[in-house]
């Protein structure tokens, strides 16, 4: 289980499908506190998430449930008009599934985070929004929800805990801010940032709690983790680099 005394540094895995891999996992795995492992909807075969989860229980990394829109094709980056209450059991099946195969290896999940379009579509669509939500109220046991850190942090924790659900508040290093604090579309030149520009956006949001935006905005990003994608270039680099961090910080 998660203890949050301290910035927790997390990384979206086991995102390999059938042929296709993704191979950064077994090096990115030792060096973080959560795992965010897909469960089905946009990657991640019953094969991946056994072996991700049994990576995760080697090195004691927390490991969460990663769902999205059912979208294999698009990766789960497109969004998708689905009813509420159909949104709400993709969302519990994936959960479930991934809960399941834990528990086959004797491991437990600790939280939920959405991927993709679906976690944007949370943080700017109030329908979207109260679906994960009342999704995350009506699973069988309760689990923390991963949202994105920003300064609705109070208004956010308060329309959650009506539904009996926690967050966790999350930041991210390699992604381009908008000034309205949200993330900038990946179709968007620069939204994904460089190698230096995470590492420097990292050290921004662990040392001070701010962001700069796309327009050179200073954002206030208090968070309780900060995130890393798997699949990006030089994720393994970055994640090498933000962990060093976190240790002089906290030294």
């Amino acid at each position: 289980m998660l203890n949050l005394g301290t910035m927790k540094l997390n990384a979206d895995l086991g995102e390999s499908y059938g042929n296709w891999q993704f191979d950064a996992d077994v090096d990115i795995m030792p060096l973080i506190d959560m795992a965010n492992i897909a469960c089905g909807g946009h990657a991640g075969d019953p094969s991946t998430m056994h072996k991700t989860i049994h990576m995760a229980a080697q090195h004691n990394v927390a490991i969460g449930a990663h769902p999205s829109y059912p979208d294999l094709q698009g990766f789960g980056r497109r969004s998708m008009r689905i009813t509420p209450q159909e949104l709400k059991l993709i969302i519990q099946a994936q959960i479930a599934t991934l809960d399941g195969l834990a528990k086959c290896q004797g491991q437990q999940l600790s939280y939920v985070k959405p991927h993709g379009a679906l976690y944007n579509d949370m943080m700017s669509d109030e329908e979207v929004w109260f679906a994960v939500i009342e999704a995350m109220a009506e699973f069988y046991v309760n689990l923390p929800l991963v949202v994105q850190a920003s300064e609705q942090n109070y208004t956010r924790r308060m329309e959650a805990r009506k539904h009996g659900v926690e967050l966790l508040f999350e930041a991210f290093a390699d992604r381009l801010y908008l000034d309205s604090g949200l993330l900038s579309p990946r179709s968007h030149p620069g939204a994904v940032l460089t190698f230096n520009e995470s590492f420097e956006q990292a050290k921004s949001l662990i040392k001070k709690n701010e962001v700069i935006s796309i327009s050179g905005t200073v954002l206030s990003c208090e968070a309780d983790t900060i995130c890393v994608h798997g699949d990006t270039l030089n994720a393994l680099k970055t994640v090498e680099r933000i962990r060093s961090l976190l240790l002089d910080v906290q030294a």
